[in-house]
């Protein structure tokens, strides 16, 4: 079996103060948009192999410099749906596999996620019909999926450290079998910042 597999990236618009607020008092506001800039464009830059499509899902419109450079690496710029996290992720899993076998839903807020472990993703969805990549901090950093299951997305503490166990709980309810790559860890609070740096990535 050779699945038809489309990769979703959802990210927030580097816009000062919106974004990578947790990590404003230590950088600042600029400084946190130039962080997210950084690791939107390292994402972007992830290797296509392994995927029919891939899709760059934005909060807001777009720079000129960011449009430009999704079109060069050949992602297909869209606006996200309204909704809360769960109800947006819901949506945009809904419209992959009506195109394709399988979705694989990423951030833009894990550096040490390449292209190894997508196709590490990739690998197992030809198996299974889940596929998730732990974050270290209690949530995810990747979700794969051949279809899709409303209670996965619906009531969860998002940005918690509950949203593994919770997802791993209605995964046993429906009785679906998840494979787990090694965890991972986000760029989401000024203690990561030194991790970040010892990848020689200079904000």
């Amino acid at each position: 079996m050779n699945l038809s597999i489309s990769l979703h990236l959802l990210a927030r618009s580097p816009v000062a103060g919106q974004v990578k607020t947790r990590l404003i008092p230590a950088l600042g506001a600029q400084g946190a948009c130039d962080l997210q800039q950084m690791l939107l464009e390292r994402a972007l830059q992830l290797p296509a192999h392994g995927f029919a499509e891939r899709f760059l899902w934005l909060d807001g419109v777009p720079s000129t410099s960011l449009q430009a450079l999704a079109q060069r690496l050949g992602w297909t710029l869209v606006e996200q749906p309204a909704g809360d996290l769960g109800e947006r992720m819901r949506r945009i899993a809904t419209l992959g596999l009506a195109e394709s076998d399988a979705v694989i839903l990423i951030g833009n807020d894990c550096p040490a996620l390449n292209g190894d472990y997508l196709q590490a993703a990739c690998s197992t969805l030809q198996e299974r019909s889940v596929v998730i990549g732990p974050a270290e901090d209690g949530g995810y950093v990747l979700l794969g999926l051949r279809c899709i299951e409303a209670a996965l997305f619906s009531e969860m503490p998002w940005g918690t450290e509950r949203v593994l166990d919770m997802t791993l709980q209605r995964l046993q309810q429906l009785d679906w079998h998840p494979g787990l790559l090694p965890a991972l860890w986000d760029v989401d609070r000024p203690e990561d910042l030194s991790r970040l740096a010892a990848l020689n990535i200079v904000i």
